[in-house]
């Protein structure tokens, strides 16, 4: 079983980057910067590629390198992550130890994070695949391939809508059958040493492409996820709203079609 390693990155002007997310097997770098150009070469004994596209949008960026992934098996990775001595022994020795997963999710090592941490195994379903984030995912690429699975172009950093892209992709997976499991096991540390491209915190903007985000996951419900997200995030949203403004806010976005 083979494994690649699918970054998405901006404004790389040279391979120094595999050096400091300490990519020890193939990998494809998704660059956004301002010329077009295909790079290919050895690295450490591993295929590298690096896709210099003068384009904007991490969906685009994410879709670019998984439609030319060749691997048995890929972990999707932003610029601001190291991975750990053996991730790739690690990640496919999951696969072999769960041959009924399409996808497994990872916990990620963050200095005072508040992110949701995987405590024990468990099947990943509708009530729950909404906490976690793209550098959490490794897939069977067969799986997603032949389900034509990928990354919505209209969410995430870069496009109108800020964030989602990652809840998405999983939710798209979930449409389609594909089983996912959640290991409480690390493969990567999170280093937080950049800005995010999008994240301004919580604020009209975000309320607003929240409320996109709902209903483009469930055309059907949406209205009653935009109000579950108002109540269970008040403390969150409450220099911007209060419950029933944030919820009009997410709702009044879709209706209006901003």
């Amino acid at each position: 079983m083979t494994l690649q390693v699918l970054v998405a990155t901006m404004d790389q002007s040279d391979h120094s980057l595999l050096d400091k997310m300490n990519i020890n097997s193939d990998v494809i770098v998704g660059n956004q910067c301002s010329v077009d150009s295909v790079e290919r070469f050895d690295y450490k004994g591993h295929s590298a590629v690096y896709l210099n596209f003068a384009e904007r949008g991490v969906g685009l960026n994410r879709n670019n390198a998984l439609m030319r992934a060749e691997a048995d098996v890929c972990i999707f990775a932003d610029d601001d992550v190291v991975y750990y001595d053996g991730y790739s022994e690690t990640v496919i020795n999951a696969f072999h130890e769960n041959p009924e997963a399409d996808v497994i999710l990872f916990n990620i090592d963050e200095e005072d994070s508040k992110r949701y941490r995987i405590q024990k195994k468990h099947r990943v379903g509708r009530f729950n695949y909404l906490r976690y984030g793209t550098v959490r995912i490794a897939v069977r690429l067969k799986s997603i391939k032949e389900n034509g699975i990928y990354f919505n172009q209209t969410f995430g950093g870069g496009t109108e809508h800020c964030h989602g892209e990652d809840n998405l992709f999983l939710n798209a997976c979930l449409n389609k059958g594909l089983k996912i499991i959640a290991l409480p096991i690390s493969v990567l540390q999170l280093k937080n040493e950049r800005m995010s491209s999008w994240n301004r915190g919580y604020d009209k903007k975000y309320l607003e492409d929240q409320g996109h985000l709902y209903h483009a996951l469930s055309p059907r419900f949406w209205r009653l996820l935009c109000l579950q997200d108002s109540f269970r995030r008040r403390h969150s949203y409450r220099d911007v709203a209060t419950v029933l403004e944030a919820y009009r806010i997410m709702v009044s976005s879709v209706r209006s079609g901003g």
